[in-house]
């Protein structure tokens, strides 16, 4: 195990021994702050150097948002903790010569954006801006803890897109309060005192979060979107256990693809899943052509 991984858990369950609050505390801070800022790779300059560039006024900092294309059929994509917009960069390409308008963004604390950091709340705010200004999106494609705000925002801001793709999904915030403490050894009484801070610092007045910030748990509450669900069998953050879990709940609107070898976080720019989302939105548009009237049959009443 990492010396610093077993430093942290040791001090932290330690301490709480003689001073949960303190411990708890402790343990706050580095729950809410991303390790680091995702730089942007050499390969995805070109694509981010031809967007369109804007800002977004949310929670302690401002979001940078990125478009491209002539702003007709517009994607939206999502990213997740410790990620940025620019990961996406190997869709925009493709998703651009399909004709379509893709919109990504920097959250606060991540990429090219101020602040130190977000919460799923500034990213249901971000996608809700981004829906007021472009919308509405012909798809969205999320990632990892941006699934999860999709959902959010489906629920509570009346997000609506024709197609969703959920890659490697975080299943509801709980999940990843869980997967933090278990991932330093964290004893129960910090987990719960870290809950509680959760509560009290981050989503103050907000009701059950733990129940409230979740995807779907009912086929109803989907919306009437379309799915594709995508998921990395050698994932070590989010069991893809959850993505065969949430294609069951979706049912027959939803289609899984599993991938190997790709873990959580390669996954996004993978050329077969780019390629599986490419074929995701040829399929919506198709569907679409299909049910569109013809306009060279004319109804007698025409």
């Amino acid at each position: 195990m990492d010396l610093a991984v077993t430093a942290v858990r040791t001090a932290l369950n330690t301490a709480s021994h003689v001073s949960p609050g303190l411990a708890g505390k402790a343990a706050f801070r580095l729950f809410r702050k991303p390790r680091g800022r995702s730089r942007l790779r050499p390969d995805e300059r070109p694509v981010m150097d031809r967007a369109e560039v804007g800002e977004i006024a949310v929670g302690g900092g401002r979001a940078v948002s990125y478009r491209w294309g002539t702003g007709e059929r517009p994607v939206l994509l999502v990213h997740g903790w410790e990620s940025r917009g620019s990961r996406f960069a190997t869709l925009v390409s493709e998703l651009l010569d399909l004709g379509l308008s893709p919109i990504a963004f920097d959250a606060p604390g991540h990429g090219e954006a101020t602040g130190e950091t977000m919460t799923i709340l500034d990213l249901r705010d971000i996608i809700t801006a981004l829906d007021a200004e472009h919308g509405p999106f012909e798809m969205v494609v999320a990632h990892s803890l941006g699934v999860t705000a999709t959902f959010v925002a489906v629920r509570e801001r009346g997000l609506r897109a024709e197609r969703i793709v959920a890659i490697s999904g975080v299943p509801d915030f709980a999940y990843l309060v869980d997967r933090f403490c278990a991932g330093l050894g964290l004893r129960a009484r910090l987990n719960r005192e870290l809950r509680g801070r959760i509560e009290r610092e981050l989503f103050t007045g907000e009701g059950d979060i733990w129940s409230r910030f979740s995807v779907p748990r009912t086929r109803t509450a989907a919306c009437e979107s379309s799915f594709l669900v995508v998921h990395d069998e050698d994932d070590d953050m989010v069991d893809p256990a959850d993505s065969r879990a949430l294609t069951a709940t979706l049912g027959d609107r939803a289609r899984l693809v599993v991938t190997r070898g790709l873990g959580h976080r390669r996954i996004i720019g993978d050329r077969q899943v780019v390629a599986a989302v490419r074929d995701f939105a040829i399929s919506g548009a198709s569907a679409r052509a299909a049910a569109a009237p013809d306009p060279s049959q004319r109804t007698a009443a025409g």
